[in-house]
């Protein structure tokens, strides 16, 4: 499972970091949403290439095929990645509720500079990150036995060690509040979101000619590739830590649990890529001489 979900999740984000780069030489830019969601197939092609290469080797039965070096870089990689999708799908999720915003509202100052704040937002998110995940390249080692440290997380290959527990209970703090705060903030946006337009497809519902139907509209495709990212990755989220607590509070080990618990690990990096591609009338003429290069949110 963990093998088909990173053939085929790392082809789908590689074709879409192309499909960008092509929207890139034709406009010689990027719409701030193409920006925000090319940044998240990149943090997706990252976990899988790094977490999901070596949790693939590990459960063929190898155990120390990497050295102190390779250990540090790869699993730096992966962290960074992963809280650069959490930022990602916060920022984009805020971004698409604060477009879709009524004039109107308390947020019609913010959404006139907000298309110039995206990229230093991408930028801010890889800092915070590489900064948040520093501890990685100190405490991260090859497997090794000793009875001076403490081993926090063994994963066969690379451990996990610290030496002094208060420290490594302010990291979780740390990591523990970021993933709350995200997770809380494109959860409201959503929620907004999804608020402003039924109430918008309710005033103007009988403005529309029969045969279009309302799924057409622009506001509501971009809509739904938002919520339906976030959904999906609170979900995921919600599952990860339902299932590692029941892990780390089982007196006995359970391998299926173990399993199961690595094996869904990757399923966002995955899938996500799928509902940017069907969410993007774009894709249609892709391969067409003729492409089009609007945005995908006009």
């Amino acid at each position: 499972m963990i093998l088909l979900q990173i053939s085929i999740g790392v082809c789908v984000n590689i074709f879409l970091l192309l499909f960008y780069a092509h929207v890139v030489s034709a406009t010689h830019k990027l719409s701030p949403s193409d920006l925000v969601l090319s940044q998240l197939v990149l943090a997706n092609t990252i976990i899988l290439l790094t977490f999901g290469v070596t949790e693939t080797l590990s459960a063929w039965g190898l155990k120390k095929f990497l050295d102190d070096a390779g250990c540090k870089i790869l699993m730096y990689l992966y962290r960074v990645a992963r809280g650069l999708s959490i930022c990602s799908t916060c920022l984009l999720s805020v971004f698409q509720a604060v477009t879709i915003s009524p004039g109107t509202s308390r947020l019609a100052r913010i959404k006139a500079r907000l298309p110039r704040c995206i990229v230093l937002s991408c930028l801010l998110s890889w800092g915070l990150n590489m900064l948040i995940e520093f501890d990685t390249l100190m405490n991260i080692t090859f497997p090794r036995n000793s009875n001076s440290v403490h081993i926090i997380l063994d994963l066969k290959y690379c451990t996990k060690v610290s030496d002094n527990v208060e420290t490594t209970l302010l990291i979780a703090i740390v990591f523990s509040l970021r993933d709350l705060v995200f997770v809380g903030l494109m959860s409201l946006a959503s929620g907004y979101m999804v608020f402003i337009l039924h109430r918008h497809h309710r005033r103007v519902r009988h403005l529309h000619a029969p045969r279009r139907s309302t799924r057409a509209m622009p506001e509501v495709r971009a809509a739904k590739r938002v919520v339906a990212l976030v959904a999906l990755y609170v979900l995921l989220y919600g599952r990860q830590t339902i299932l590692l607590s029941i892990i780390m509070n089982t007196r006995e080990n359970s391998p299926l649990l173990v399993r199961s618990h690595t094996a869904l690990g990757f399923t966002f990096s995955a899938v996500s890529p799928f509902l940017i591609i069907s969410s993007d009338r774009r894709m249609r003429t892709f391969w067409k001489k003729d492409y089009p290069v609007c945005s995908m949110d006009r």
